[in-house]
């Protein structure tokens, strides 16, 4: 088997000696620009990673990981249009450096390309990596959709925002994984637990996102802290406080909430206070072991040996760091 290290190399490389250059070059300039950000390419790492535990020829699989960097780069330059974000991984978001019609079309674009590669896959395995591969892009624009739905919403609940997450987030990672399973063509039974693993994973690393954001170190999060306090966002953290808190409690949280003109740092200061009361953290802390342990019960029922699904495992446990 090959380390991480060598399999992000190879991603690495991939993407490298990928062209993505074409004309009208305004379309297909902003797809270098945002391929060229980098980022941490964990769907293609775990597109390779779920291959090769079921022992399949990874160079196969290269037409699998490009397509899921397409399509989840696609929906990152959609999103920050809608989400009116001005930078992506410390550079101007493509709406910005160009305009909107740009970035839907640029976007767009991604999204074909990336069926292009699927569609390079051997042909005993496409019907089901393509099958795969659109429900989950519909699964991730339903969450998309529910995202924006809730910003309107004064009342979400906690099980309509992890419906929500899993959607948006997990089931991408879900797809990566059973994708590259698809392709080491790997009994159906295990690419849908190797499917469940990833999206458990997918649920976990989504709190706790929303965990540093409120407790984590700035230095180590590589972002402001108190992001989702500032802009109003409905998270795990202030949903769980809804429901476990006072009439007091939730009163004052929702003042702190609506009020534009508070201090950003005292506002952040107030609601984790409040947060604190209740026990938010730890809350959350214990939601998140609930869903990696599920994740790696899926581990457990694949039947490959414990020395490949130790690999997925200990990589699981670094991308879900401790410390806040």
């Amino acid at each position: 088997m090959h380390s991480i290290t060598d399999l992000q190399a190879l991603i690495k490389n991939t993407f490298e000696s990928a062209s993505f250059s074409g004309q009208p070059a305004e379309l297909y300039d902003p797809i270098t620009y945002t391929l060229n950000l980098g980022g941490k390419r964990i769907r293609p790492l775990l597109v390779l990673m779920g291959c090769e535990m079921f022992k399949g020829d990874i160079q196969k699989a290269e037409p699998a990981l490009k397509a899921i960097e397409l399509f989840h780069n696609f929906t990152l330059l959609h999103d920050d249009i809608m989400d009116q974000a001005p930078l992506r991984r410390g550079k101007e978001t493509v709406y910005k450096k160009w305009n909107t019609n740009v970035a839907i079309l640029s976007g767009d674009a991604m999204f074909a390309l990336a069926c292009e590669y699927l569609a390079q896959c051997e042909p005993d395995v496409l019907p089901l990596a393509l099958t795969t591969f659109t429900q989950t892009a519909r699964m991730v624009c339903e969450g998309q959709q529910y995202d924006m739905n809730f910003e309107r919403l004064k009342v979400v609940s906690i099980n309509d925002y992890l419906e929500m997450i899993r959607l948006k987030t997990a089931v991408l990672i879900g797809c990566s994984l059973k994708l590259g399973a698809i392709l080491a063509k790997a009994p159906a039974a295990d690419t849908d637990k190797i499917w469940s693993f990833g999206e458990n994973i997918g649920m976990a690393f989504q709190l706790q996102d929303d965990m540093l954001d409120t407790f984590g170190d700035e230095k180590k999060f590589g972002k402001e802290i108190g992001g989702d306090i500032v802009s109003g966002k409905k998270t795990f953290l202030l949903l769980k406080a809804h429901e476990l808190g006072s009439e007091k409690q939730r009163a004052y949280l929702d003042q702190l909430y609506s009020e534009s003109k508070t201090n950003p740092k005292d506002k952040i200061e107030e609601v984790k206070k409040v947060f604190h009361e209740l026990k938010i953290k730890e809350i959350t802390l214990a939601e998140i072991d609930k869903y990696f342990n599920k994740a790696l019960n899926s581990l457990e029922a694949i039947k490959v040996d414990k020395v490949r699904k130790g690999v997925l495992e200990q990589f699981a446990r670094e991308l879900l760091i401790r410390e806040y």
